[in-house]
């Protein structure tokens, strides 16, 4: 029992933490599991369009249940969506979203693929996706994925038959599974493909259904079930001490940006898929019937099957290594395999099982997290045998320099054996995210390496291979290069190791406002990727803007040393926009890049190259009041932005707000989904109203409303949060209110401001509210009605009271013109003389 509870244990903090960086050590129950996988030659790919949309219960259920190899297309990263855990959006959201997919697969045991579709928001229809996306790349990547997966069996997330009910990528993925199900096997479809891969054709397809999409449970019990499979996934595993519907919540967990921690489930549960294409399986519970998923499945499969079988039938879970002989038996047959995606997957598979079971640990660490291309690294390498069958390590390979380093050592029994090492990286790339490395639009990453395509993350190309003979087998394992290093408040800690430039740059503000001509300093940091570094650092700007000095001259000792270097950035006395672009150069090669580190516990550190600039805004804008109060919601960096116009923005710590600590503040402002987030702002609302009575302005930013009812945002008069949006950022913006203040104080607003939004217009659009509120803006996407909650005003008291859905979360990071006229008007509510029916007094 107490060995079950440790497993237990382990696996869940396995899954909580950074479990992604460390080695995987195998438990004999795991081992096990790793057996039955082996032994099951069928494939499952499930394909949806966001992270966070990938049914989990199913995933496990068929890589746990049924040991099939599974994997799940996201068309996109989620680049789209919002963070709840930082300030990171678009694509460095995108970054955080595939390694919790990535984190999601390992607790689940299915694989991650992508396309090269950009999340843009939220799409009402498939037809208005398409739009942004380019179907044809989209499609292309899907039947690529299936290509190179070759599953037996596709699962579409959503519904391909209801567009316009649910997101437009929603729809839209379902559509080109569709499509691509009858494409895959058509060696003239996408031709230049078959240079990498080989055609294809799953032999069945299927819509994961359930009662949410016939709108009750009522409705879904009275539906004709006759093209529907179902199997109950709440089975439990006692070789874990879980349910599958507790590995699937600790998967979907591992969602952290989107909110998704949530408590764990057992029991029962019965999932559908209805069949829609190919031929229909013989027992309606089991999703692979007729299929054959042994080892006779392919040539030469049958002798393998023999060995491996009778290995599962009498596994020693006591001593694994006992079956090291016939698990490299298996292992050599294996090789001689003739079909190159069985042998390519199952060489791998039984390696890690042939790893485990001899207890070996072997490591390549550098002694530092990153170097520079065609520098030279020490590592340190640690090759250890636990187990009673002679390991000779015969030598270790290199992949950046191509060098063979001969050992001929014997690994015995418990003794560790550890080298120093250097090694040189040949020109090696940088090893940021590849789907950033090229410009890419609104809809669309560029990739033009095909063999890129879909990868979860870009390969890991500095490693060590070590070449070992054990029990007179030849086998070659090897590993990534990794950085372990210890923090006494933390302990044992991993990170990938990174090739990065000899030196990056940053401007800390990503926007840049001018609300006069008056000269701002400009600071660049200069970052070190390597000791002693000198060069000539210069900032270009953009025409009729003037940059002072030149350039400077920089020289740096230290690697990882961060300096910041002054210019005097004067702009133009008229409105202009454009971008400031750091430069150094160094030895006539030119650095651009920005370094962004990434570190969430949950996830391994990333490292992203972006390119370095920031947008600069000659603005003519004009605000009254000075003095803001914040309360942080869901994370924002709308703070930072008002700071840019000149406002004193101060954090407001949501539990200590009373009757006497806001009256200070011009206005205060809730930031977006804090009454979903904050939990002590239900407790405070009383005095924040009581600060507008008495004159305050307060304003509040988007909340979201579940399908199950709205929010409570505390307004002073009845206000239905809904949710209603416009996700065209052209969307004709109609002012309502054109005499009201917002519109005129201090600055005149008109339909003109909206020009140039990003992503769209807003999002959870009250649609019910009192007469007291006044609607100041109309606008709605094609086909639909006018929405006029997106920008709401009351009278209360003294103060003033404003609710509003539009995206100024994202229009001012972006430097929107027209979104900081229109906030700084809001700030300045209450400033002016104004008659009871809200016009200006003239």
């Amino acid at each position: 029992m107490r060995k079950n509870s440790l497993f237990i244990l382990s696996f869940l903090l396995i899954s909580s933490a950074v479990f992604a960086q460390k080695p995987n050590k195998l438990s004999s129950n795991q081992i096990f599991e790793k057996l039955q996988k082996l032994n099951f030659l069928g494939s499952a790919l499930y394909i949806a369009a966001h992270p966070d949309d990938e049914n989990t219960r199913l995933i496990s259920y068929l890589s746990n249940q049924n040991k099939a190899r599974t994997g799940y297309l996201s068309l996109t990263r989620g680049d789209g969506g919002q963070n709840l855990i930082g300030p990171e959006i678009r694509e460095l959201l995108g970054v955080i979203r595939t390694q919790e997919l990535l984190a999601a697969r390992r607790v689940d045991g299915g694989e991650q693929r992508f396309t090269r579709a950009n999340d843009f928001g939220y799409s009402k229809h498939p037809d208005e996706t398409l739009e942004i996306w380019d179907k044809e790349k989209v499609l292309a990547d899907v039947v690529w994925a299936i290509r190179t997966f070759k599953p037996d069996v596709i699962i579409n997330r959503f519904n391909h038959r209801t567009p316009g009910s649910t997101h437009g990528h929603h729809t839209t993925s379902a559509m080109l599974s569709v499509e691509a199900f009858d494409l895959v096997n058509d060696k003239t479809k996408y031709p230049e493909q078959l240079a990498y891969t080989n055609v294809w054709q799953p032999k069945r397809l299927f819509f994961n259904t359930s009662w949410w999409f016939y709108g009750s449970q009522e409705n879904f019990a009275k539906a004709n079930k006759d093209k529907m499979l179902s199997f109950d996934i709440g089975v439990y595993y006692p070789l874990k001490g879980l349910s599958n519907n507790e590995v699937a919540a600790i998967a979907s967990s591992q969602h952290l940006c989107q909110g998704f921690g949530r408590l764990t489930t057992r029991g029962s549960q019965t999932e559908y898929v209805e069949f829609l294409k190919g031929d229909f399986p013989e027992d309606k519970s089991d999703i692979f019937s007729g299929i054959n998923t042994t080892w006779n499945r392919i040539q030469g499969g049958g002798d393998i099957g023999a060995i491996l079988y009778d290995i599962e039938e009498s596994f020693n879970f006591a001593d694994p290594a006992k079956h090291l002989p016939k698990f490299l038996e298996a292992y050599k047959k294996i090789q001689s395999l003739e079909d190159e995606h069985w042998k390519s997957i199952k060489l791998k598979q039984i390696t890690e099982i042939i790893e485990a079971c001899a207890g070996l640990y072997l490591e390549a660490s550098a002694t530092s997290s990153s170097a520079i291309p065609n520098s030279k690294i020490d590592l340190r390498i640690e090759a250890l045998n636990r187990s009673k069958y002679n390991v000779i390590l015969n030598s270790i390979s290199t992949s950046s320099d191509k060098r063979t380093i001969v050992k001929d050592v014997a690994l015995e029994n418990n003794k560790r054996q550890n080298f120093r090492e250097s090694i040189t990286l040949n020109n090696e790339a940088y090893s940021d995210p590849y789907w950033l490395k090229n410009n890419w639009s609104l809809g669309m990453y560029d990739v033009q390496d095909q063999m890129l395509i879909g990868n979860p993350e870009t390969p890991r190309n500095v490693r060590v291979t070590f070449n070992l003979t054990i029990w007179e087998q030849d086998i070659s394992i090897t590993k990534n290069v990794v950085y372990r290093y210890s923090k006494r408040d933390k302990g044992e800690l991993y990170e990938p190791f990174e090739v990065l430039p000899m030196a990056t740059t940053k401007l800390k503000d990503k926007v840049l406002i001018f609300s006069d001509d008056k000269t701002k300093t400009v600071s660049v940091a200069v970052r070190s990727g390597a000791n002693t570094i000198s060069g000539k650092l210069r900032l270009n700007a953009p025409n009729g803007w003037k940059v002072s000095p030149s350039f400077i001259d920089i020289s740096i000792a230290q690697k990882g040393d961060e300096q910041l270097f002054d210019f005097k950035v004067t702009p133009p006395n008229r409105e202009s926009e454009g971008k400031l672009k750091p430069v150094l150069l160094i030895n006539d090669r030119r650095y651009s890049k920005e370094l962004v580190e990434i570190n969430y516990d949950h996830i391994p550190k990333q490292s992203v190259l972006l390119n370095s600039e920031a947008k600069v805004v000659r603005l003519n804008i004009q605000k009254s009041g000075n003095y803001i109060g914040y309360i942080k919601g869901a994370g924002d960096a709308v703070p930072e932005s008002l700071q840019q116009i000149g406002y004193t923005v101060v954090e407001i710590d949501p539990n200590k707000i009373d009757g006497e600590n806001l009256h200070k503040f011009d206005a205060v402002v809730v930031g977006i989904r804090a009454y979903n987030t904050v939990g002590a702002l239900k407790f405070k609302q009383k005095f924040l109203l009581d600060y507008v009575k008495k004159g305050g302005n307060m304003i509040v930013q988007y909340n979201t409303s579940g399908r199950r009812g709205g929010v409570d945002v505390g307004a002073p008069y009845d206000l239905k949060i809904s949710r209603d949006r416009v996700t065209d950022e052209t969307a004709k913006v109609n002012v309502l209110a054109k005499n009201h203040s917002l519109m005129n104080f201090p600055n005149k607003v008109s339909e003109k401001d909206f020009e140039g939004w990003v992503q769209e217009r807003g999002l959870y659009f009250p649609n019910q509210w009192s007469a007291e509120f006044t609607p100041i803006l109309s606008m709605h996407d094609k086909g639909e009605s006018a929405k006029e909650g997106s920008l709401l005003v009351a009278k209360y008291g003294k103060g003033n009271y404003i609710y509003t859905g539009l995206s100024f979360f994202r229009e001012l990071p972006a430097g929107v013109p027209g979104a900081y006229k229109l906030f700084a008007n809001m700030l300045s509510m209450g400033k002016e003389n104004i008659k009871k029916d809200g016009k200006l007094k003239q």
